[in-house]
């Protein structure tokens, strides 16, 4: 017998008949012979409704009282597929993050697990329940409620399959997987059957919507098998897990981009030791993530000083720099925000050359200009202009062969 956790996002629980679908789902595996734990998002939409409720009442809510309001919406999710398995004579329970005893720091709307007791939910198991828990939500040590930010109910499942030991982590959303590039981009692009952590890490941190990084890591962490599938038809899914000698040999695991990003370059500053850190220390205090950093080579004492950040973040970001420019004698401030970022992912890059100059040239070839390169181990990003961002994923998927096998490393040549 096998202990499985299964989360469900909000659009699998949008409407009764979702949740009495989503029921159907748990059964199976019931069928099946497991144990099961399943932990709920609230419905498609409600935590943007109680938001919008809060803006309705005070201008700046607090942040205590809005994990207090937005922690409900799960509740009525976790309440509804308790009563439906029950009517199936499958008996259930029901427990909000609090109950459960999750236990997490006290930074209101963007919480983090710290530890998870689960004797409730243990001794209930013991006993052949299915147990179904409030994702999204936890408390603090004084008792408060906390929420985990969007896309927490996906770090609940893996924390939750953390402390009861699963054999497996289900992550049921409303597409049927990881896939090599986004589907409405890339018509070919192919659903994976596995994926290593590393490579989810990296295609989740640079666009792709599929699960929530911090699940991701949570994952990798304490080695707990993740599988992707869809609420909404049967398949396999996309197993996460560690690499293994088959996985290494696909080259490319996929092609991701990130539309959220925006660019600003300061022109002309003095190029003296400490610049870097008088340009992005003004970012960094006003709390703003900068992602990609590029610093020319100077040039009569003067270089140019470039970096993106979200584009939530654009205008900020640029009045910040604007002030800076004027303290340090710069020439300008130059600003775009109809950028993209685009990026191979895949572990071969560790022992296979050629993978910079091969996606260089097929963007080249398509008379797309890379304006910023960033590169770690396993990925190569780049920025481009917005306008090539379809152009740009579709040859970058077609050079690297992700459509058939051409991906596939051969170890005899290599």
């Amino acid at each position: 017998m096998a202990l499985i956790v299964e989360k469900f996002g909000g659009t699998s629980v949008a409407t009764v008949d979702r949740i009495k679908a989503v029921a159907d789902i748990v059964i199976a595996a019931r069928k099946q012979g497991h144990q099961v734990v399943v932990v709920l998002s609230a419905m498609a939409g409600e935590t943007d409704r109680l938001i919008e409720l809060a803006g309705q009442v005070a201008k700046n809510p607090d942040s205590r009282e809005l994990d207090v309001l937005l922690s409900t919406g799960e509740q009525v999710t976790i309440a509804l597929l308790s009563m439906v398995l029950q009517e199936h004579d499958y008996p259930a329970v029901s427990y909000t993050g609090g109950q459960v005893h999750i236990l997490t720091d006290n930074v209101h709307n963007k919480a983090r697990i710290i530890d998870i007791e689960a004797v409730r939910v243990k001794k209930d198991l013991a006993d052949n329940k299915i147990v179904v828990i409030a994702g999204f939500q936890g408390i603090d040590e004084n008792g408060n409620i906390t929420t985990l930010g969007r896309g927490g109910t996906d770090t609940t499942a893996v924390a939750m399959a953390v402390a009861l030991n699963a054999d497996e982590c289900r992550i049921y959303t409303d597409v049927d997987g990881v896939y090599t590039a986004d589907p409405r981009i890339v018509p070919g692009a192919r659903r994976m059957d596995k994926i290593a952590y590393e490579e989810m890490l990296e295609l989740a941190s640079l666009g792709a919507k599929v699960l929530q990084i911090r699940s991701v890591e949570f994952a990798n962490k304490y080695k707990v098998p993740l599988r992707v599938l869809s609420s909404f038809e049967e398949g396999p899914g996309t197993l996460i897990t560690d690499e293994d000698e088959e996985m290494e040999r696909a080259l490319i695991a996929g092609i991701a981009h990130n539309l959220d990003e925006a660019k600003l370059t300061l022109r002309g500053v003095p190029d003296r030791p400490g610049i870097a850190g008088a340009i992005l220390n003004p970012i960094a205090e006003a709390d703003i993530e900068v992602d990609m950093i590029v610093q020319n080579v100077g040039v009569d004492h003067l270089t140019d000083f470039t970096f993106t950040v979200h584009r939530n973040d654009f205008g900020k970001a640029r009045a910040l720099l604007e002030k800076t420019a004027r303290k340090l004698d710069a020439k300008e401030v130059l600003a775009d925000d109809r950028i993209v970022k685009i990026s191979v992912v895949g572990v071969g890059m560790r022992s296979h050359a050629g993978i910079a100059s091969k996606m260089f040239s097929a963007l080249a070839g398509e008379g797309i200009n890379i304006q910023m390169i960033s590169t770690s181990e396993i990925k190569i990003s780049v920025v481009v202009d917005e306008k090539y961002l379809e152009l740009g994923v579709r040859t970058l998927h077609s050079a690297f062969g992700l459509e058939g096998d051409d991906n596939i490393i051969d170890d005899a040549a290599g």
